[in-house]
């Protein structure tokens, strides 16, 4: 496949285009299904254009973290599969990776998304969240798919039975206590331009991003900037205008 080169992007980009004639402010089409992982408490499978994610929410019971005893714990790992892309290497989580998981956390953990203190057991004894999320086809914003698909797995979730120290996985008993439903938006800045959700020659030739996490009050719970460029403040306005108004579409999808 012939690669467009990062000058074209730009320019067209400039006089207002994108490669794959969309606007400034719309997204690839979204397929959102969940249940996809039947050994799972939760699952979900996000189609963003081209690329696509899963995401599976495994329950285990364990201790709390010693600042937080009466809380349930929250676990977020993200694989990048080597055949999702030729970039993609087998090993250990690289530093893509390792932010990957950390956004897709933070957007999670900041907004409150789950009630972990419904989630002790006992004054020794918590549900373990655990939420795995793999890049199985890599096309570009791995973050807003990896976070949609976190939040549509939670929302699949059912606790399992808890008895006599025992995890019944074939008995769920209720749904996973759930409030609120955060929202990624990750917004690119090209020859002095926004756009969002771009596929991956734009992000490619992108000199700044930032992802703003939303909630439902329209409230912003967490920022992360990545790439060598800057945001002025005016565009840091513009961005968060975009997370909130974009947010509220995608949020209908869940």
């Amino acid at each position: 496949m012939l690669k467009i080169s990062e000058h074209y992007i730009k320019k067209l980009i400039e006089e207002g285009l994108r490669i794959d004639a969309r606007t400034f402010d719309q997204f690839r089409n979204i397929d959102i299904q969940a249940g996809v992982i039947k050994p799972a408490e939760g699952s979900a499978r996000v189609m963003l254009g081209n690329t696509h994610v899963l995401a599976g929410v495994k329950l285990s019971v364990g201790e709390p973290y010693p600042d937080s005893p009466d809380e349930g714990v929250l676990v977020v790992n993200a694989e990048l599969v080597p055949v999702a892309s030729p970039t993609f290497e087998p090993g250990p989580p690289n530093e893509d990776a390792i932010e990957l998981a950390r956004v897709v956390d933070r957007g999670i953990r900041e907004s409150h998304t789950i009630d972990l203190e419904k989630l002790a057991i006992n004054e020794k004894k918590v549900w373990i969240v655990n939420i795995d999320v793999h890049v199985l086809d890599h096309d570009g914003n791995l973050i807003d798919a990896s976070a949609l698909a976190a939040i549509a797995a939670l929302l699949d979730t059912k606790i399992p039975k808890y008895e006599n120290e025992k995890i019944i996985y074939e008995e769920k008993i209720e749904k996973l206590p759930i409030s609120q439903k955060p929202i990624a938006i990750t917004i690119g800045k090209i020859a002095g331009k926004l756009l969002i959700d771009m596929n991956l020659e734009e992000e490619e030739a992108l000199d700044a991003r930032v992802t703003i996490t939303t909630m439902e009050d329209t409230n912003i719970c967490s920022i992360q900037k990545g790439g060598k460029g800057y945001f002025t403040i005016k565009e840091l306005e513009e961005a968060a205008d975009l997370s909130i108004r974009i947010g509220k579409e995608l949020r209908k999808l869940l």
